[in-house]
C-alpha cells in the first residue's frame, strides 16, 4: 500500500493540479459576482461542477492524502472531506496572479493546540499551499507543495 502512495506522488503533476484549482478557483469568483437571477448562473454553475468533479476523479487521492497528514497533525479527531470542499468560495488574484483567500474562508476544523479560535483549512493555489485560518486575522501555510 505504501509503495503505491509513492508511486502516485511520484508521478502527480502538480502544476497540473495548481492550475486545475486556479481555473475552479476563477469560475468561483464568476459564479460569485452574478447573481442567480442571471440567465449565465446555471451554466456557470454546472461548469464549475464539472470542474470540480474532473477534479475529484484526477488529482482526489492525492489532495485527500495532503489533507489526511494536515488532518493527523492538527485536527485528528476531524474528518477529511472531499477536497472540493476545501477551495474557496472567493479567491483575490493579484497583478502577478498570486491568489489569496480571506481568514473567513474554509472548512472549520478543531485545533486542539488553538482552543477557542475559529479554525479553517482552505486550497490555495499559486503556489499549491493549505492554509490555516485562525480567526479572521491569521493565517499560516500548514502543507505546500513546494
Amino acid at each position: 500500500m505504501l509503495f503505491i502512495i509513492l508511486e502516485k506522488i511520484l508521478i502527480m503533476d502538480t502544476k497540473a493540479l495548481d492550475k486545475a484549482i486556479q481555473q475552479i478557483a476563477i469560475k468561483r469568483n464568476e459564479l460569485k459576482k452574478i447573481d442567480y437571477s442571471n440567465p449565465k448562473y446555471d451554466d456557470l454553475e454546472e461548469e464549475l461542477h464539472d470542474m470540480e468533479d474532473a477534479l475529484h476523479v484526477k488529482y482526489g487521492d492525492y489532495l485527500e492524502e495532503a489533507l489526511q497528514v494536515v488532518h493527523d497533525k492538527l485536527s485528528p479527531e476531524t474528518d477529511v472531506l472531499f477536497p472540493a470542499a476545501y477551495i474557496a468560495k472567493k479567491y483575490e488574484i493579484g497583478p502577478n496572479n498570486e491568489f489569496s483567500v480571506a481568514g473567513t474562508e474554509g472548512v472549520f476544523v478543531e485545533v486542539d493546540s488553538i482552543p477557542g479560535k475559529d479554525t479553517k483549512l482552505v486550497i490555495v493555489p499559486n503556489p499549491l499551499r493549505i492554509i490555516l485560518n485562525v480567526g479572521k486575522d491569521k493565517q499560516e501555510v500548514v502543507w505546500s507543495e513546494a
